[in-house]
C-alpha cells in the first residue's frame, strides 16, 4: 500500500521506526494494521499517562506555592504589648456577667456599710457622694480602655478578612486551572477518540474489500 494513502498518525509511527519513510513509500497490510494496533496501543497509554501527570501537575502547582492558610490568631497575637493585653482583659472582664454580679455586690456592700454597720460615722454618708465620684472616674477609666480593645478588635477583623480573601482567591484560580486542564484534557480525548474511529472505518473498509 502507497504511503499517500496512509493516515498522518499511522505515517509518524512508522517514522519512528523507519526514519526513512515517506509519501512515495510503500507497506504491506500485515504491517500496516500492526502500525494501526501500535498506535491505537499508544493513545491508551498516553491517555492514562496524561490523566496521572493531570494529577501531578495539580499537586506540584500547589505545592510550590506557599501555604496561605495560617492562624492568624496567633499571628496577630504575637505583637501584642502589655498594655494592650491588659486593655483586652478589662475590657472582657467589664463585659462580663462577673463584673456586673462583683459591682452589684459593690455598691450593696458600700451602702450597707454607711447606713448599718456605721450608721454613727460613716465614710460616705448619703447621697454617697465618695461613691458617685468612685463610680465617675471608673466609667472614664473603662471607656478609653474599652475603645482600645474594639479598635484592636478591628484591626484583627480586618486581618481575617485578608486572609480570608487571600485563601478564596487562591482556591478562585486554583479551580479556573482545574477547569482549563479538564477542557485540554477531554478536547485531547475527543480527538483521539476520532483517530481511533477514523481506524476502525479503514480496517472495516479493508474487511469489506476482502470479502
Amino acid at each position: 500500500m502507497s504511503g499517500e494513502v496512509i493516515r498522518n498518525v499511522i505515517s509518524d509511527e512508522i517514522l519512528k521506526d523507519y526514519p526513512d519513510w515517506n509519501y512515495s513509500s510503500f507497506i504491506c497490510r500485515a504491517d500496516l494494521a500492526d502500525y494501526r494496533i501500535k498506535y491505537v496501543q499508544s493513545i491508551l497509554r498516553s491517555e492514562k499517562g496524561e490523566l496521572s501527570n493531570l494529577e501531578n501537575e495539580v499537586i506540584g502547582s500547589m505545592q510550590r506555592h506557599e501555604l496561605i492558610s495560617r492562624n492568624t490568631e496567633s499571628d496577630f497575637d504575637q505583637n501584642w504589648t502589655f498594655g494592650e493585653k491588659l486593655a483586652d482583659k478589662i475590657a472582657t472582664f467589664g463585659g462580663s456577667w462577673a463584673f456586673l454580679i462583683c459591682f452589684a455586690l459593690f455598691l450593696t456592700g458600700w451602702i450597707i456599710l454607711n447606713t448599718v454597720v456605721m450608721v454613727v460615722r460613716p465614710v460616705d454618708p448619703y447621697p454617697f457622694i465618695l461613691l458617685n465620684l468612685v463610680l465617675s472616674c471608673l466609667a472614664a477609666i473603662q471607656a478609653p480602655i474599652i475603645m482600645m480593645s474594639q479598635n484592636r478588635q478591628e484591626a484583627k477583623d480586618r486581618l481575617r478578612s485578608q486572609h480570608d480573601y487571600q485563601i478564596n482567591l487562591k482556591a478562585e484560580l486554583e479551580i479556573r486551572h482545574l477547569h482549563e486542564k479538564m477542557d485540554h484534557l477531554l478536547s485531547h480525548q475527543w480527538e483521539r477518540l476520532a483517530h481511533i474511529q477514523e481506524i476502525q472505518l479503514d480496517l472495516l473498509a479493508e474487511m469489506n474489500k476482502k470479502r
